[in-house]
């Protein structure tokens, strides 16, 4: 029946008929990138802030600094390996060689967090050094020589500002996770994606499929981007500044002076 009817035709029924299965699977895409873009940047944060640690020949012990670049290596591999490897390789290596390799079963929505999670901590460590290398070395220098120790001028002074510059990266990931969700299809992730494979294997429409997933993927994205900017002009605050002077100060005082009498 479905062979004599024309594209759009195909496109409704499809809607009318799976259209909550497609909804679910966008449901699960989302949550899958949602997640995994949050614990993936607290990755990255910690990893970012780590590279940038400072070593002083003089100052630090021989252990500090053997301690540290052993640390440094190890991250720096981390990074490399998950930025020069497909996902799909990835999760097909955590879900299935880990209990080969490990013993270690991991269910399938453990696996899907894992593999995207720390995939964007890896993409996401390099935006944090980079953020943070951004932001000038005085204000290190200024914080330091009002008694700051590294740690907490890395959170009060660097941190703040280095935050504010890789929000756009942050963005970038979490939409390229929405996308690159798909690829969790391989372990049998019901998202999107693996909707639409059903779907069109079901029913021979992968045309008509592939455009409604298109169509709710572009959605997606779209209206994150257009959220993400809303954020980021939300953290610029007010582009007018009213300057105050002593008098209106003064005023404003004595005016407060005098409800609080009434």
């Amino acid at each position: 029946m479905i062979s004599n009817m024309s594209f759009f035709e195909r496109i409704i029924y499809l809607l009318q008929n799976y259209g909550v299965s497609y909804m679910k699977g966008a449901g699960t895409t989302l949550v899958i990138a949602i997640v995994s873009t949050f614990i993936g940047c607290v990755i990255g944060f910690a990893v970012g802030i780590v590279q940038t640690i400072p070593l002083d020949e003089k100052r630090d012990s021989l252990l500090k600094r053997v301690v540290i670049r052993a640390i440094k290596v190890i991250l720096r591999c981390y990074v490399e390996l998950f930025r020069g490897t497909p996902m799909i390789v990835q999760a097909v290596f955590i879900y299935y060689g880990a209990a080969q390799l490990f013993n270690i079963t991991l269910g399938m929505w453990q696996s899907a967090f894992l593999v995207v999670s720390i995939n964007t901590g890896a993409y996401m460590a390099e935006s944090v050094r980079g953020g943070i290398i951004s932001v000038d070395p005085g204000q290190m220098e200024g914080a330091k020589a009002i008694g700051m120790t590294h740690f907490q001028a890395m959170i009060n002074v660097i941190m703040p500002q280095a935050f504010r510059n890789i929000i756009p990266q942050i963005g970038n990931n979490f939409i390229i996770n929405i996308k690159d969700t798909s690829v969790l299809s391989i372990i049998s992730i019901v998202d999107l994606f693996f909707v639409h494979k059903s779907v069109a294997g079901a029913l021979y429409t992968y045309f008509e499929s592939a455009t409604i997933v298109m169509a709710i993927y572009l959605c997606m994205t779209v209206i994150s981007s257009k959220l993400l900017n809303l954020w980021e002009k939300f953290l610029d605050g007010s582009e007018n500044f009213e300057l105050v002077d002593n008098m209106d100060i003064g005023n404003q005082m004595n005016k407060a002076k005098r409800k609080g009498g009434r």
